[in-house]
């Protein structure tokens, strides 16, 4: 089986928030999508190990800030590739708390989708949030970032947490 079959698929990149106990974090996620448009209803994969995962599943609520092709790798590194229980993500990064709760990224997004989680799904290593939106708004016309763009144009990799993490990209 060639497990880069999977990186077809067309994806975006999201940086998927949330709080928990008056504190905040977010991850870099590439599995957002839509399932309704009424009620209007997103899903976020979130692997069960992340600090994310555990916010949204005590706080039972999710924002998505869309991120834009011009994000600095930095913001990238920041949110896919170091541990929240380690250090505050968001210290020294532009952020707003949403309707929800959890922070809104400002740099480098082009949009912001918060949800309240109205059901779950167990995926083994990840989760699958299903969350009715809330809240959602445009804040640049900016291209958004492919996962395909990340890969290709940026070099970014996957981290092990990502559901597309592939052992042979290290």
């Amino acid at each position: 089986m060639d497990s880069k079959t999977l990186h077809k698929l067309s994806y975006g990149l999201y940086i998927v928030t949330s709080k928990k106990d008056g504190k905040i974090n977010g991850q870099i996620s590439n599995t957002v999508f839509q399932i309704t448009s009424d009620p209007q209803t997103v899903a976020v994969s979130i692997n069960k190990l992340n600090l994310t995962y555990e916010y949204i599943l005590a706080s039972r609520v999710f924002a998505t800030s869309i991120l834009s092709k011009n994000v600095d790798m930095k913001l990238i590194g920041t949110f896919g590739f170091k541990c929240g229980r380690d250090l505050d993500k968001c210290e020294g990064v532009k952020y707003e708390i949403g309707v929800t709760g959890a922070p809104l990224i400002m740099e480098s997004t082009v949009g912001h989708i918060e949800a309240k989680v109205i059901n779950t799904l167990d995926c083994g290593s990840h989760c699958l949030f299903i969350g009715e939106v809330v809240e959602a708004r445009i804040i640049s016309e900016d291209e958004p970032m492919t996962y395909a763009y990340y890969h290709e144009i940026k070099g970014g990799r996957s981290p092990k947490a990502a559901p597309t993490y592939n052992k042979e990209e290290d």
